[in-house]
């Protein structure tokens, strides 16, 4: 350990973060490999350590006998300080070593607020920011993750992009760095061959161009860039790595726990989401395999939880027949079987007895519209009646805690549609009172709203995101309706929507704004700790920028999106379907029921997906 390193630990809270050493971590010979990645998860150890991509790619990339790869997590804080005063560069956790000695930083970036962290971790690396200001091969930085899929505000920073998933593609990149640093090639040689490779986008070989008006008119690509970077999916996701043995912490983290991941893709197609669009076509894992891969992770990690993830896990064809393969073996042994992601109109009693063999915890469901018209309009098909049955179930069989979340500003959106929050409150505080099993034990009901941020790939990319000013408007209207003590109201805060809405569909411009923040010490900015929204207006004005621009104003339909260049399946013409079937309250039936032929199939081998 660097000396440094071993006088600031007893300085900082949680050292435990900052040393590795975690069983299961993977430890190589630097002598006997030819590339050294850095992987890094631009925000704390307790986030990135939860993350099961993370995990699922750092497995994959290190199953490559000449690569070892590293995890990088950013600093907090007090960590940061002491850094800076003590002159220690970030480092890798496995071996140590500054990121200078590595040939590649890969950044996975899931969220968008987390831009500014990539910034000061290349700071913190010694590397210029801008890929134009490191001439040389290696090191190579690129970036992945569902942010990615507008990759323009970050473009600047970036080698290059790999857009979808990366468990085949990542490692085709590798092979080819590989190839460039043993035969001597130049940056820009690699990168165009590295464009060739489906998924990874290079932005240096494209050019947007602006109208007076500021709207982007067109994208300029140099000769041999593909017209469209197509994503990258896993065609087989039963036979997907998924790491049995994955490191087990050395400190608390956000979700301590064994992670399964269902499928990918979502039935319901909800018009706000871009997950559901963006991760598309959907595949699932055969339930047998997962209580396989469940149970050897159990065994390699001592986790007493184990939790299945999809976009909506309750979804899952096979799920009872899961859930009782996983119980054989965690309910002798007090592991907890958890399901977030559940659905209020196809939860069950019977699914309800498995969930709180082991323990029981709060039941949380994503109504997000107040109104019947309002989620018809979003394509949220849950009823009132759905969630009332839903409850009465749950309260009957002893729960007595209920979360419920909604967006304020949705497009379509008016004030009763609001107030009807707060009387569905009212309406599962009576379902409580009539049916509670124990009513002694009182009942805590949540409602949390957050604002309506217009997503890339979604039916909504082109509406407009309600000023600052009106989503408070709409939070008092919503919490002088809500009167009963039993429900607790929640919203998430309005100025860090903004911020989000613009990274979300900003152009390359916004990198401009973004490294100003930096320079004004923007860092960790999806924490309430570290955000400031004045220094992001002062970044604004700085840049001559307008965040209106890009988040309180309708797109049009016929405009070029910055986003345009990447392919994630789906169709725009099936988008602005969906769109226009919004403002009468259409719905589109789910994916198992009806096919909406929206392209993503057309990723697949066979052109099927599991619907």
């Amino acid at each position: 350990m660097d000396k440094r390193l071993e006088r600031i630990l007893p300085k900082v809270q949680k050292p435990a973060r900052y040393v590795g050493g975690e069983y299961n971590q993977i430890i190589k010979d630097k002598s006997a490999v030819e590339l050294r990645l850095a992987f890094c998860f631009p925000d704390t150890y307790e986030i990135g350590m939860s993350n099961l991509g993370m995990s699922i790619l750092y497995h994959v990339m290190n199953s490559l006998d000449f690569v070892w790869c590293e995890r990088v997590f950013a600093p907090w804080g007090d960590m940061y300080t002491e850094m800076k005063k003590a002159g220690l560069p970030l480092y890798a956790l496995e071996s140590g070593d500054s990121l200078s000695e590595f040939d590649a930083l890969a950044f996975s970036v899931g969220y968008e607020m987390a831009y500014t962290t990539v910034l000061d971790m290349l700071d913190m690396a010694g590397l210029p920011l801008r890929s134009a200001d490191r001439p040389a091969l290696p090191p190579l930085v690129f970036a992945g993750g569902t942010a990615a899929v507008n990759p323009e505000p970050m473009a600047p920073f970036m080698d290059l992009f790999v857009i979808g998933e990366g468990e085949e593609m990542n490692n085709e990149l590798l092979c080819l760095l590989r190839q460039a640093k043993r035969e001597g090639w130049s940056k820009r040689d690699f990168l165009r061959q590295a464009a060739q490779i489906q998924g990874v986008y290079v932005p240096s070989l494209y050019e947007p161009v602006y109208g007076a008006d500021g709207a982007l008119l067109s994208v300029q690509r140099q000769e041999g860039a593909p017209e469209r970077v197509t994503k990258r999916i896993v065609q087989d996701f039963d036979a997907a790595p998924y790491p049995v043995k994955p490191i087990v912490p050395s400190t608390e983290v956000v979700h301590d726990r064994v992670s399964l991941e269902l499928f990918r893709g979502c039935v319901r197609g909800c018009r706000f989401c871009q997950a559901g669009y963006v991760y598309r076509p959907i595949r699932a894992k055969k339930p047998e395999t997962l209580i396989r891969q469940g149970i050897e992770a159990l065994k390699n990690t001592g986790c007493e939880d184990v939790t299945l993830l999809s976009l909506s896990s309750s979804d899952y064809r096979h799920l009872g027949e899961l859930c009782d393969g996983l119980l054989d073996y965690c309910e002798s042994r007090s592991i907890g079987l958890s399901l977030p992601s559940l659905r209020a109109d196809n939860f069950s009693m019977e699914l309800m007895e498995k969930l709180q063999k082991v323990r029981k915890s709060g039941l949380t469901f994503a109504v997000e519209g107040g109104s019947q018209r309002l989620r018809d309009a979003i394509n949220k098909n849950v009823t009132e009646e759905d969630l009332l049955h839903t409850c009465r179930i749950a309260f009957e069989g002893g729960w007595n805690s209920v979360k419920l979340y909604y967006m304020l500003g949705l497009p379509t959106e008016t004030d009763e549609d609001i107030l009807g929050i707060a009387e569905m409150a009212n309406q599962v505080l009576h379902c409580w009172r009539q049916y509670a099993r124990n009513k002694n034990r009182g009942v805590k009901i949540t409602i949390s709203t957050s604002c309506f941020i217009p997503k890339p790939h979604s039916p909504f990319q082109w509406e407009a995101q309600v000023s600052i000013e009106e989503y408070l408007r709409r939070v008092n209207l919503l919490r002088s309706a809500i009167t009963a003590r039993n429900v607790t109201y929640n919203w998430h805060d309005a100025e860090t929507s903004l911020i989000e809405a613009v990274l979300s569909r900003g152009d390359r411009r916004v990198a401009d704004v973004i490294e100003e923040v930096w320079r004004r010490g923007g860092r960790l900015d999806a924490w309430s700790d570290y955000f400031s929204f004045g220094r992001w207006t002062e970044a604004f004005k700085v840049c001559g920028l307008d965040p209106a621009f890009y988040a309180n104003r309708e797109i049009p339909a016929d405009a070029v999106l910055p986003w345009d260049i990447i392919d994630v399946g789906v169709r725009k013409e099936h988008l602005l379907r969906e769109r226009e079937k919004c403002y009468v309250s259409q719905l589109s039936p789910d994916c198992r029921k009806q096919c909406a032929a929206c392209g993503a199939a057309r990723l697949l081998k066979e052109g099927r997906c599991d619907g």
